[in-house]
């Protein structure tokens, strides 16, 4: 189902506006959860790395595999579930040899499909696991391998697919959805078809308590700090900034990279997201 607006028999339902996908009601597989420590944005020494973090709802943390490992096993999709610790859904398989495991849930995928990983080219329905080296090109995938057996880190999140542009001399060349093109080992392993849950971004929460459920707190803009608590604070009047945008530690926040230049995958990276090609 789309996105469906509620009648706003209170103020928090006026604007809100929900997913109705159809998941499954049932309780997560008590053997493949486990409790999830909530540090609240502070590191292992106590102190807050990520501001504006904290609250929130107890979650369970849905062990997923990322690695699809099990070669030729045939696995029946039981249940479409709800994951609170990510935009996608999740689908829970019931392998034939009796284990059950969770992976993210592929666009088009539904209870009784059934999915497999593979080392031979063979179908390319949604949700089928193989090396990048079997793939056509221009095919969708997801859950993609940055090194091959480390399990998939790249493309997750709801509605998201990148697309494999070429196989040669042992590299997979792949747009990814940010636009970026990059090359990594054809060794690696990829899921067939998109990310499911598309309408994820155009859920509206409709009120401020929906985000404190999710565990995120206020935020204080800088200009409305005092100079002493922000760079971008104080002023007579009212201000809108004036200069350039900023951390309350100096770091510039916008047109500043971040990215670590000794990163070794960089060197991986032929089209960077903002259309510039990387120097080699």
């Amino acid at each position: 189902m789309p996105i469906a607006s509620h009648k706003p028999v209170t103020p928090g339902q006026r604007f809100l506006e929900l997913n109705k996908t159809q998941v499954s009601k049932k309780r997560p597989e008590r053997r493949l959860t486990k409790n999830k420590h909530d540090p609240k944005g502070r590191n292992t020494h106590g102190r807050i790395t990520s501001r504006r973090r904290g609250g929130g709802h107890k979650r369970l943390y849905r062990q997923i595999d990322f690695r699809r490992e099990k070669i030729g096993v045939p696995a029946t999709v039981k249940a479409i579930e709800y994951d609170p610790n990510r935009s996608a859904h999740i689908a829970l398989l019931f392998y034939r040899d009796g284990e059950k495991r969770y992976i993210i849930a592929p666009r088009g995928v539904k209870t009784g499909d059934t999915l497999m990983s593979v080392n031979e080219a063979r179908d390319f329905h949604p949700g089928w696991n193989m090396p990048l080296a079997i793939i056509p090109p221009a095919t969708k995938i997801h859950s993609i391998e940055l090194h091959p057996g480390r399990g998939a880190q790249m493309v997750r999140s709801a509605g998201n697919a990148a697309q494999l542009v070429s196989v040669d001399k042992g590299k997979a060349t792949i747009k990814m959805p940010s636009g970026e093109i990059r090359m990594v080992n054809s060794k690696c392993r990829a899921t067939i078809g998109e990310v499911g849950n598309t309408q994820h971004n155009r859920e509206k929460l409709g009120k401020a308590g929906r985000n404190r459920w999710k565990g995120r707190r206020p935020r204080v803009r800088g200009v409305a700090m005092n100079p002493v608590d922000h760079p971008m604070g104080g002023g007579e009047g009212r201000t809108s900034g004036g200069g350039h945008p900023m951390s309350p530690w100096g770091q510039l926040s916008k047109g500043f990279p971040t990215r670590q230049k000794s990163k070794a995958s960089n060197r991986d990276i032929l089209v960077r997201r903002n259309g510039r090609k990387m120097k080699k």
